[in-house]
């Protein structure tokens, strides 16, 4: 099935034949779907800090980040195509896109059309609309008369395609998000405001790395230099950002449907992204401590800021009042004879405290394997992952997951890794109490202070196999098992309630016109 030249191809992309090969397997026999046991609660699988446990974390949070073991991770590549899917729509219609036609289709039911005139009622709220003006008068373009006339094609031209701002085309994280009355900031430039209010160490320095496409990346370090400065100033702070790319190592492969691998036209394999889940590899590489992950689009004026940043430093603050106990049963675990008091003190807390679902043989165990078990399942990366009420927002959710060796583990699960044709697994999907917003503190180094290879740690089975079209062929198509998803199914995990307030996602364009991602300061004419 693989060719000579074909395995020339792939190993020129990094990717070796034993894993092409197993690409392909994956293929011909789909791994099961995930077994959900029961939604989590609060009080059976997440937790709900009290005021106390709140203050108590924040002294712990920030002595851990004046001594730089604090970093953020931001995923940046995905484009904003999607938060532009209406007006990208209607603009590829026939005609001239007028006010009148656009409303005649909104009475009919139109979606684009009355997501197109909700943008075009509130056009002058969003942050870009200075840029959008000026792009538009360079070439003698009167914007504002354009838009009370009804005249939206040109409007649309110039906001969405190379002729003015391409946002259609952009990153989400150079799309200007808020306006304030010195300046307008992308959602990127956000991420830096946000760092400097919990992330410095004892010199001021704040870490940041963000994960972008090659072709936009110097557009990012563009934003940096012009406005990082300005940040730092403002802050009394240093920015050490780096930018990472998806390796092309971890494309994979497409194949037609009779599972062969899928060919273009000059008979090259053809090779897809592989999806967030590849950038466990660019975390991996980071080699750091503590690391918040965060959405690109997940952010707040400042006015909002001073609440967020209290529960960053909740969920930080948490994960450190584990970790430290949890290397000291490891240390304790480590020595050449551990009593039996220290096997049994471990067991407590590895069942109560982290949740780790112990087999039913263990108790008869001798101590040694006790102990070895014990080490196996704590000696993991850790994480502490905010949730919030669902509020019938698309994603994952906190569940109870049965593994194939019959135990229990806390797992964030994508409507993909449930089978939809199992009612009663459908139907507990649905049952979620809570929502992922992608708040996660993360711990990556062991109790030795080495890094963890986060690679041992994936579920490589939970994978996503998905039908597309290239060139009017169906082909199928595999992403890696998801960044928070498999990636992180063997990672110690805890999850705790945080408010809805935390998640604020822009979507669409006209999410931008909430309150929430409103400034309370500006006035905008």
């Amino acid at each position: 099935m693989l060719s000579r030249e074909d395995l020339a191809q792939l190993e020129a992309e990094g990717i070796p034949p034993e894993e092409a090969r197993r690409q392909i397997r994956l293929f011909e026999h789909p791994p099961p779907h995930i077994r959900l046991d029961r939604a989590c609660t609060v009080g059976d699988g997440i937790r709900r800090l009290s005021d106390a446990d709140i203050e108590a974390s924040t002294p712990r949070f920030d002595e851990a980040c004046e001594k730089g073991r604090v970093a953020k991770f931001v995923p940046a590549s995905g484009a904003a195509s999607r938060m532009f899917q209406s007006l990208l729509a209607t603009r590829t219609q026939s005609g001239t896109v007028h006010r009148d036609g656009v409303e005649k289709l909104a009475r009919q039911g139109d979606r684009n059309a009355q997501e197109l005139l909700a943008f075009m009622t509130g056009i002058q709220r969003f942050a870009f609309f200075d840029d959008l003006v000026g792009a538009m008068a360079v070439d003698g373009l009167d914007a504002v008369a354009l838009i009370e006339e009804g005249q939206f094609r040109q409007v649309l031209d110039y906001l969405l395609a190379g002729q003015g701002l391409n946002y259609g085309s952009l990153p989400k994280g150079l799309i200007k998000f808020h306006r304030y009355p010195e300046e307008s900031r992308t959602a990127f430039e956000e991420h830096l405001v946000e760092a400097a209010a919990y992330l410095r160490d004892a010199r001021g320095v704040c870490r940041l790395n963000f994960t972008v496409s090659p072709e936009h990346e110097e557009r990012f370090r563009a934003v940096l230099r012009a406005a990082g400065a300005m940040y730092e100033r403002r802050s009394n702070v240093r920015f050490d950002v780096a930018f990472s790319t998806q390796k092309r190592s971890t494309d994979t492969m497409a194949v037609d449907l009779e599972n062969r691998p899928f060919r273009e036209r000059d008979g090259l394999i053809l090779l897809r992204p592989g999806g967030h889940g590849a950038l466990i590899e660019n975390l991996n590489d980071l080699r750091a401590d503590i690391v918040f992950i965060e959405n690109i689009d997940n952010v707040v004026p400042d006015q909002l800021k001073d609440a967020n940043v209290r529960w960053k430093k909740a969920l930080g603050g948490h994960l450190l009042a584990l970790q430290g106990p949890l290397f000291r049963h490891l240390e304790q675990l480590s020595s050449e004879q551990p009593s039996r008091a220290v096997v049994e003190d471990a067991i407590g807390f590895a069942r109560d405290t982290v949740g780790i679902s112990l087999p039913a043989g263990l108790s008869s165990a001798s101590t040694a394997e006790r102990r070895t078990f014990l080490v196996q399942k704590l000696n993991r990366p850790l994480r502490v992952c905010g949730m919030v009420r669902n509020v019938g927002e698309p994603g994952g959710g906190p569940f109870w997951v049965r593994g194939r060796d019959g135990t229990l583990s806390v797992q964030i699960v994508e409507s993909a890794q449930v089978d939809p044709n199992d009612r009663e697994q459908a139907s507990l999907f649905a049952s979620a109490t809570h929502f992922n917003p992608v708040e996660l503190a993360c711990a990556v180094r062991d109790w030795r202070g080495q890094a963890f290879d986060l690679n041992r740690y994936v579920d490589w089975d939970a994978v996503f196999i998905t039908r597309k079209s290239k060139d009017g062929r169906e082909l199928k198509a595999l992403e890696r098992p998801g960044l928070w998803n498999g990636a992180m199914a063997e990672w110690t995990t805890v999850f705790v309630e945080i408010p809805n307030a935390m998640f604020n996602p822009v979507k669409t364009v006209n999410d931008l016109l909430r309150p929430e991602h409103q400034v309370s300061n500006c006035v905008c004419d």
